[in-house]
């Protein structure tokens, strides 16, 4: 069987990598001229890494990324709201609470790809169904043929619009600015990742190798502001100055040119992925807000289930059935409490906030890990 993946993205690697070592030809187009090492930093937790080991890579990854020992979150005076030992879940279900500069996962997915298999500067302009093909045609001119096609496009998938032009992606109500910074000298927990839940935004840090640090950094504010578009690192240190001493510092000692800024945004949950012999995978079928950390974790679980249903079903069709079954109603949950998660946590009212925080505070942290295991119980 022939397979074309289209974006080169985490999602789309990962595919082809599942496919590959199915031994499926699984050839991937990406539209970039060139492989850049761009981005910030993902995390990635115990369901990605199950997803990761079972593509052959996870070893790879690790020597590359930086485990963490928990998760907390801070008031804006720097006092806990919320603290979770991700050890206990690492222990049960595998290595947990892990983060990597993206650029370094995506290169590690690069290079255990089959040789010739990843094709660059490829845009896809349409897309045709044939019986039981698919053609894509490129803005260049050429074509692809294959029996199946995997749309790993992103968000703004072209693809998904040409089969569902009325589901556009829809703004979460903030904007955010990302970045990787070298230590300037302050002082930071190195084995936490951890979340400012101020009135004026939130900001995350998390430590990477080598001295770095990942910072992001939210604002609520009406969507493509040419205001926030245009904020420098020092005018988004000044806009959290009263935060502890350190984000201010991080995000003043990020060079203007390392400042990634974009608008939050999801798809409301779609009915289905699977459109004949078109299949839609990771953002381009589930685009969730990063409020959970599970974008490129559920893109991970797309690929390796993807992978299993055609190994495991000798007709296509319903292996794309049984592929659609299996990640519909958990793609969609995560959706919706992503969304919601964000909603709470950029809430700027003072008395919702301390409801929320006293909430957070006084939750039993074995509710608090209860709620999560349904994540790493993944159906591999």
């Amino acid at each position: 069987m022939q397979v074309i993946v289209v974006g080169g993205g985490i999602g789309g690697l990962c595919a082809a990598l599942a496919l590959q070592r199915s031994g499926i030809t699984a050839t991937v187009y990406e539209a970039a001229p060139e492989l850049k090492p761009v981005g910030a930093g993902v995390g990635l937790a115990a369901n990605a890494m199950q997803g990761l080991s079972r593509l052959g890579v996870a070893e790879a990854v690790v020597a590359r990324g930086k485990q963490l020992e928990a998760l907390n979150i801070f008031d804006e005076r720097g006092n806990i709201i919320s603290n979770m030992d991700t050890r206990p879940l690492s222990k049960k279900y595998g290595l947990n609470n892990f983060v990597i500069h993206r650029a370094d996962l995506h290169a590690v997915l690069h290079q255990h790809l089959q040789p010739g298999s990843l094709y660059l500067n490829k845009r896809c302009l349409q897309v045709q169904q044939q019986g039981e093909q698919v053609v894509v045609t490129f803005t260049d001119g050429s074509k692809a043929t294959a029996n199946l096609l995997i749309a790993a496009d992103g968000i703004h998938s072209l693809i998904r619009q040409q089969l569902l032009p009325q589901h556009q992606p829809r703004y979460a109500g903030y904007t955010c600015w990302r970045g990787i910074v070298e230590n300037p000298g302050v002082a930071i927990n190195n084995m936490i990742s951890a979340e400012t839940w101020a009135p004026q935004g939130r900001v995350g840090i998390a430590p990477l190798q080598h001295n770095t640090i990942y910072w992001y950094a939210c604002i609520n504010a009406p969507a493509q502001n040419e205001h926030m578009r245009q904020l420098t690192p020092m005018q988004l240190a000044e806009h959290f100055h009263d935060l502890p001493p350190a984000i201010p510092a991080i995000l003043a000692a990020t060079k203007p040119e390392q400042l990634i800024w974009g608008d939050i945004a999801d798809l409301k949950p779609l009915k289905q992925h699977v459109y004949g012999r078109v299949v839609l995978l990771g953002d381009a079928a589930h685009a969730t807000t990063p409020n959970m950390g599970q974008g490129a974790c559920q893109a991970i679980e797309d690929a390796v289930v993807l992978g299993q249903c055609l190994q495991q079903e000798q007709d296509v069709a319903f292996a794309l059935h049984h592929y659609q079954k299996r990640r519909i109603a958990r793609t969609s949950k995560v959706i919706r409490l992503s969304r919601i998660l964000g909603e709470v946590s950029q809430w700027e009212n003072l008395l919702l906030r301390q409801v929320r925080n006293s909430a957070f505070r006084f939750s039993p942290k074995v509710l608090t890990q209860s709620q999560m295991e349904w994540l790493y119980q993944v159906d591999f």
